[in-house]
């Protein structure tokens, strides 16, 4: 019997392997589709976030002829390019970082001459993605709700206390805090002040939220009461703990 009381845990194995391996995948994708494409064949881009701007030759990216703010750039001066028009997986990828990242040259790394897909926050964070799922994959057990099989990834000896004193939620948004606010520190430092971080900052901030986000899909996809037969009382918990379900009061 496992530590939630249920006989294996397969289905939390195969889930957090799930989320590592598809992360690994564009993490490593991320760093070989720039190394085979001809050299100097993907230029120094500049676009937005959550939006298609490098599509085509006419996308919005390549016809951008000065400095919008923070975003965007005379695209013409470093050449125009079109992810459209690569072969289907260097697309694929290219067209998944145009989607989700800025794309900004300066906070990005370059191979073989060629500027990645993502930014190095968002490499972080990938790196940080396959970390969180393999970890849920060794450790992470259905434990009825979100928090508590998030907390299971911990030794029980380590959550007795949060337990034996109901502080689970507490728990929740400080674990939260500690994952996401070197990222956030970091990021609105640059957005409202002269500060510009480094290449090695952005990753090091981006690697433990990436975790936390790793591990929270791993959970989310997890934990499942149906599996105990939607009896509370059948999970096992740490110190002891047992859930219960509220008792309803009837007026007389």
């Amino acid at each position: 019997m496992e530590r939630n009381g249920l006989d294996n845990r397969n289905r939390e194995r195969k889930i957090g392997l799930w989320v590592g391996g598809i992360s690994t995948f564009f993490l490593i994708s991320f760093f070989i589709v720039p190394g085979y494409l001809p050299e100097d064949s993907v230029p120094e881009l500049s676009g937005r976030a959550n939006t298609f701007d490098y599509f085509s030759d006419d996308s919005w990216g390549n016809t951008q002829t000065e400095s919008k703010g923070s975003v965007g750039h005379n695209q013409s001066e470093y050449g125009k390019f079109a992810w459209s028009e690569l072969d289907p997986y260097a697309a694929f990828i290219y067209g998944f970082g145009d989607l989700n990242c800025h794309n900004k040259a300066e906070r990005s790394w370059e191979i073989n001459g060629n500027q990645m897909p993502v930014c190095v926050r968002d490499v972080g964070i990938f790196f940080g993605l396959a970390i969180g799922g393999f970890i849920f994959s060794r450790k992470g057990l259905n434990r009825w709700t979100l928090r508590d099989t998030f907390l299971s990834i911990f030794p029980d000896r380590y959550t007795e206390d949060i337990y034996r004193n109901n502080r689970r939620t507490m728990a929740m948004i400080v674990l939260a805090g500690i994952f996401a606010l070197p990222m956030a520190l970091d990021g609105f430092s640059q957005l409202l002040t002269s500060y510009e971080s480094t290449a090695f900052m952005r990753l090091l901030t981006g690697t433990p939220f990436g975790i936390f986000i790793g591990l929270f899909i791993a959970t989310s996809f997890s934990a499942r009461p149906i599996h105990f037969s939607k009896d509370p009382s059948m999970v096992l918990l740490p110190s002891g703990s047992r859930f219960q379900m509220a008792e309803v009061s009837e007026e007389e």
